[in-house]
């Protein structure tokens, strides 16, 4: 159904370094800039793009908006929890949790305060 995510921030080489780090621990590659200078990661299929608002005001973060990153395992939902909290990311909500259906969740805001969580698949 989609395309891509496209998210605002108001400094992408602190973006890139956090999101280069968080999708390294998921197994992806390092987010590369593109002609008109937006940030690109693309990972199995699924496309995040981060810019800086083409209106010329400061990026701000979705008000009841989460991005949800698909994860392997548990372990690399830690990962992914760990390298962006290293990385400039805040932790937020429930700490990395196991979910009633088996799945294994972890929220974070990045630098520019957007809503992530990565999920593992349920089991059951």
């Amino acid at each position: 159904m989609f395309t891509h995510i496209m998210i605002g921030s108001n400094d992408l080489e602190r973006s890139r370094r956090f999101y280069d780090a968080t999708f390294a621990a998921l197994g992806g590659n390092p987010g590369e800039m593109d002609a008109r200078g937006r940030l690109i990661y693309v990972h199995e299929g699924g496309r995040l793009m981060i810019t800086t608002p083409i209106d010329g005001k400061p990026a701000t973060a979705a008000n009841g908006g989460t991005i949800g990153i698909a994860a392997e395992s548990r372990d690399h939902v830690l990962a992914w929890h760990a390298a962006g909290t290293a990385h400039g990311g805040t932790a937020i909500e429930s700490p990395p949790t196991e979910r009633s259906n088996g799945a294994f969740v972890a929220y974070l805001r990045d630098p520019d305060g957007n809503k992530l969580s990565a999920r593992s698949h349920p089991t059951k």
